[in-house]
């Protein structure tokens, strides 16, 4: 959101500034004024303050004037509401940002880690995974840099023979309220990587829905189904990093306990035990 008002804000600073050039050439060769008398009757009349100590003396003047002041009361309206939009939103990211990073959180331990693990049981380099994403206590922000690069070159594979797809469905079925309840949430819809991660998981559910036998499938459509998983897989991995990156930085105690249950760890356990 405060991307998109700067990138507004700025649009309308180039366009007010261009308006505001062309207006004061114009007036220093139409109407002669000085340097300094086309600045101030340029900005006075894009403000629509007009004071009516200056004023053009031509019919040509009096034309740009009306072009300034058609073009500039817009831009310069557009930068004054852009300002206040920016400052407004900068204000409320942080709490709309809390929100969101709860509503992830719930998902990860209603519906996520659980997802995770039964990929895992399908990917035949969960190895690597488990190598690359092997939470401490001990992560600094490098740590995570680290495992993003990994992760980023890691080409994820999926043989749907190496575990129950039957299963996955009726899993996938048994969270079909909590995803509904999620993609109603409006402010889901504010983070495009968590939206397209539940409309990838969705579709996966429906690709299984809609075959009537999962157990006898030709491998031209287990290569297909693989796919659909590789992309839930995936965007999965990121989502959960970028959460525990967030957990790491802000909630000590959450963190702590996503570290113990971390599901490309076999040996998690969220039992606290001496070590």
């Amino acid at each position: 959101m405060i991307e998109k008002n700067k990138i507004r804000l700025r649009f309308y600073l180039a366009a007010f500034a261009v308006l505001l050039l062309f207006g004061i050439i114009g007036f220093m060769f139409i109407e002669n004024m000085s340097l300094t008398d086309a600045i101030y009757f340029s900005i006075v009349t894009m403000a629509t303050v007009g004071y009516g100590d200056i004023h053009p003396q031509t019919d040509i003047g009096k034309i740009l004037t009306l072009i300034i002041i058609i073009g500039g009361v817009g831009t310069f309206l557009g930068v004054i509401a852009s300002i206040t939009d920016l400052f407004v939103n900068r204000r409320e990211e942080p709490l709309r940002r809390q929100k969101l990073d709860m509503v992830t959180g719930l998902f990860f331990s209603e519906m996520g880690n659980e997802l995770l693990k039964r990929f895992t049981r399908l990917d035949p380099e969960a190895k690597t995974l488990q190598s690359v994403l092997k939470l401490s206590d001990e992560w600094k922000d490098k740590d995570f840099d680290n495992a993003y690069t990994a992760l980023k070159q890691h080409h994820l594979v999926i043989d749907s023979r190496l575990a129950d797809i039957p299963t996955l469905l009726e899993y996938l079925q048994s969270r079909a309220d909590l995803l509904l309840r999620l993609i109603e949430n409006p402010i889901i819809q504010e983070h495009e990587n968590f939206s397209e991660l539940l409309r990838a998981v969705f579709h996966l559910r429906d690709e299984l829905l809609n075959r009537s036998d999962l157990c006898e499938l030709p491998d031209s459509d287990r290569k297909h189904l693989e796919g659909d998983i590789v992309r839930v897989y995936n965007l999965l991995i990121f989502e959960w990093l970028r959460y525990i990156r967030y957990l790491k930085k802000s909630y000590g105690y959450l963190f702590s306990l996503a570290m113990r249950i971390n599901p490309f760890d076999p040996e998690a356990d969220a039992v606290v035990k001496n070590s």
